[in-house]
């Protein structure tokens, strides 16, 4: 979701309907008065029925499918009431569009779909995004919230149970904020690493986004919440986001960024799809036959309704009649599209009225399929009980943790003793807090910036440190060292302090957000930083704050590389818990860190305008793979402070299902958390080899446990465009076991007959 320039400033929100619109209705009267009129009627008849007790209508027998349920609404609506549903606004004023958010908005917050009193139809309160519950910058009161990791660290934890926790975390601080409705569930590939989004979405693998994705918003719907699933599709960077152009072989799409947002639908079930803000192949996202109408709901048979980001549509009957549903964030789109301009195109015949009563089915079929018509919300606090936080806290810790990548121990420097005499902690404001990604989805703390005053202020900051102190708790974890802090402006002073520590802790940031794209470099002379302290002392340990991927030219001149990505909410504690040992890493790479530019499909900074992909469905490690190059650190690759061998891998073919088998012993002296990764290799595929299951596994020293999973037949098969269908050719197929997507350990084979599967297909 886009919010504006210059959002911090905008001023509260009114307390009456009249001077609400008064501002934005001199400024377009005949193509707002209809709907803002309609919404004026609707808002009066929910105070006047807010005094009455509720009616008891035949489509609240929670006994009936939802179908049943939306069908049964449908026959008693208007078609004013119709349009109501599919209409939002921004939740938040909007000053620069002499915009007054909608009096019954939940302050501050995302966007806002009235109700319809007289039906029982409960109000959309949407709130963003992925990480928790967020505040629009331009509100005068910022709710203070619990936020996760970055999306792409929790997909760093190849844990889906985690996941599953996080978003049901989340959700439930979005049901108990007065929310029916969490923008979250960013599964759009890393195909460009310069994404300033990156950090909100699940990496380059299409199974392993989907999966680590499609648990987060089944947690979050855990709640009688709706989530949406983002940003479709094939929205890979910010740079001209508006009207670029993604020129991509549909055949290639359906094995790649298609294919990731179809695992995640198959795992969650989610009750909005919200469509990016692109064109794909010439045409926008949110007004895209083939995506919206094909692929969705024929050939995936998927029941919910489309959305678009705010400010993504760009027309009317185009865009109704191409499959989306809601036209959301009123006003950040040129005209109200799905307001007056829809109401006339339907009178026109432009749009049919059997078309607007599938549009409002399919929104009331989601809100009674994920329980906003059985279990409203009905509070809206600003702030939560301390005790919820401090549980949720716990959370987001345990998820930072197991997303903490250990990327390099040389000498076993790591874990630290806490009988370490000195340690020099340098940059990354670590005696401050830890870094968060920004825009749309950033997430106000508790406790406030802690390093306030960083440019930008304005969006898409502020640049956001959570108050969870690296240094501090790195003092609680050795409570006799002494423990000395340098801001890393000075590289010669850096180096000076670290000559005679211990240990010196170089915390590298790399800031990224909604609407720009970042330099995989380090900026601010950080890479000159870390190599001056590492030639001052040999035991130097860099931990990483990052979007995503960086380049490390200094890699070979340090002892240890963490990567903790935007920790949240508890990431200093997270932090020194790994360095000590408290916790022993355990997550890998979700995406590849390369070594140059020159090792990427498309070397030159973002493109506007028409950016094709020569790696067609080569995303990420496999495109690596196929060009015979070696990155930095591989996809998949992640440390730890113990060991773990494999042994006994098998592979079998029957009924049409691959199965696997094999064992994992933990050969260290540590309790660790393994990731058992399985490849498979098939001819004429767009790459060697392709991710085709993993297992997270916890074990103590010396014991050991048996290991089965079956292959999704889709990822032993290329998509047929012609046929729409996927086709398994016979043969024989490597099946590889490993611990990266380059250290692979045990290699077998296993003989497939032919099979096609439907386009929808589903295990």
């Amino acid at each position: 979701m886009l919010v504006p320039r210059g959002a911090l400033f905008y001023k509260s929100i009114p307390t009456t309907l009249t001077y609400q619109w008064r501002g934005i209705m001199t400024i377009r009267r005949r193509a707002f008065a209809a709907p803002l009129i309609a919404l004026a009627v609707c808002l009066a008849t929910a105070s006047a029925s807010a005094q009455q007790a509720p009616v008891a209508h035949p489509w609240s027998n929670a006994r009936l499918n939802p179908d049943a349920r939306a069908k049964l609404v449908l026959a008693e609506m208007t078609e004013d009431e119709k349009l109501t549903l599919v209409f939002g606004y921004f939740g938040t004023d909007f000053p620069s569009k002499q915009f007054k958010a909608p009096a019954e908005a939940r302050p501050g917050s995302a966007g806002y779909i009235p109700g319809i009193p007289r039906l029982g139809v409960p109000p959309q309160w949407q709130t963003d995004a992925g990480v928790g519950v967020a505040t629009q910058g331009g509100a005068e009161k910022k709710r203070e919230r619990t936020a996760l990791p970055s999306g792409l660290a929790t997909t760093a934890t190849w844990d889906p149970e985690l996941a599953f926790k996080g978003g049901e975390m989340i959700g439930a601080e979005a049901r108990a904020s007065g929310f029916n409705v969490m923008l979250a569930g960013g599964v759009d590939l890393m195909r460009e690493p310069r994404n300033g989004r990156n950090f909100e979405y699940g990496g380059e693998d299409p199974l392993l986004a989907g999966t680590m994705v499609g648990a987060q918003i089944a947690g979050i719907q855990s709640n009688n919440i709706i989530s949406t699933v983002k940003h479709y599709a094939i929205n890979d960077q910010e740079t001209d986001r508006d009207t670029g152009n993604s020129i991509v072989d549909p055949v290639a799409a359906r094995m790649s960024d298609l294919l990731a947002f179809q695992f995640a639908i198959e795992k969650s079930n989610p009750g909005s799809v919200m469509c990016s803000y692109n064109r794909i192949n010439g045409t926008h996202a949110c007004e895209h036959p083939w995506l919206l109408d094909q692929v969705l709901r024929k050939d995936w048979g998927w029941k919910g309704y489309v959305m678009s980001d705010w400010g993504a549509t760009h027309s009317t009957a185009a865009a109704a009649n191409a499959g989306l549903e809601q036209d959301s964030g009123f006003p950040f789109d040129k005209e109200p599209y799905f307001g007056a301009p829809l109401k006339a195109a339907i009178a026109k015949g432009e749009v049919s009225r059997a078309r607007l009563d599938e549009m409002a089915s399919r929104i009331l079929r989601s809100m009674f399929a994920h329980g906003l018509f059985d279990h409203p919300v009905t509070q809206a606090p600003m702030d939560l009980a301390p005790a919820m936080l401090a549980k949720h806290a716990d959370v987001t810790r345990s998820d930072a943790e197991d997303a903490t990548v250990l990327l390099k121990n040389d000498r076993a420097i790591l874990p630290l003793s806490p009988a370490v005499k000195s340690i020099v902690v340098i940059g990354g404001h670590a005696d401050k807090g830890v870094l968060a990604g920004s825009g749309s989805s950033l997430v106000y703390p508790v406790g406030g910036n802690a390093a306030p005053g960083i440019g930008p202020s304005g969006w898409p900051g502020p640049v956001m440190y959570y108050p969870s102190s690296p240094m501090a708790a790195i003092q609680r974890q050795a409570p006799n060292a002494r423990v000395t802090f340098i801001d890393g402006s000075d590289p010669a002073a850096a180096a000076a302090a670290a000559k005679s520590a211990d240990v010196a802790l170089v915390f590298a940031t790399q800031w990224a957000g909604e609407s720009f794209d970042v330099s995989l470099t380090l900026k601010d002379g950080q890479d000159a930083l870390v190599s001056a302290v590492a030639a001052a002392n040999p035991r130097t340990v860099v931990v990483l704050e990052t979007g995503g991927p960086v380049f490390t030219p200094w890699a070979d001149k340090v002892a240890g590389i963490l990567e903790a990505w935007y920790p949240g909410t508890a990431g200093g504690d997270a932090i020194a818990n790994v360095l000590f040992g408290k916790v022993n890493p355990s997550g890998h790479l979700p995406a590849t860190f390369p070594r140059s530019l020159d090792q990427l499909p498309k070397p030159s900074e973002p493109n506007s305008g028409d950016t094709s992909y020569p790696e067609g469905a080569t995303v990420g490690y496999k495109w690596f793979d196929a060009k015979g190059d070696t990155p930095q650190f591989a996809f998949g690759h992640g440390l730890s402070y113990t060991s773990f061998a494999y042994s006994g891998l098998g592979a079998s073919a029957a009924n049409g299902k691959v199965t696997i088998s094999f064992m994992v012993r933990n050969t260290g002296k540590r309790r660790g958390k393994d990731v058992a990764q399985v490849y498979v290799s098939g001819t004429g595929w767009e790459a060697p080899k392709r991710l085709g299951a993993f297992k997270k596994v916890d074990l103590a020293p010396g014991a050991s446990t048996r290991v089965t999973l079956t292959v999704d037949p889709r990822l032993l098969a290329m998509f047929d465009g012609p046929a729409n269908a996927w086709k398994i050719a016979p043969g024989n197929y490597k099946v590889m076991l490993g611990h990266s997507s380059l250290d692979i350990v045990q290699t077998v084979s296993v003989k497939l007959a032919a099979r096609t599967l439907p386009v929808g297909w589903k295990p």
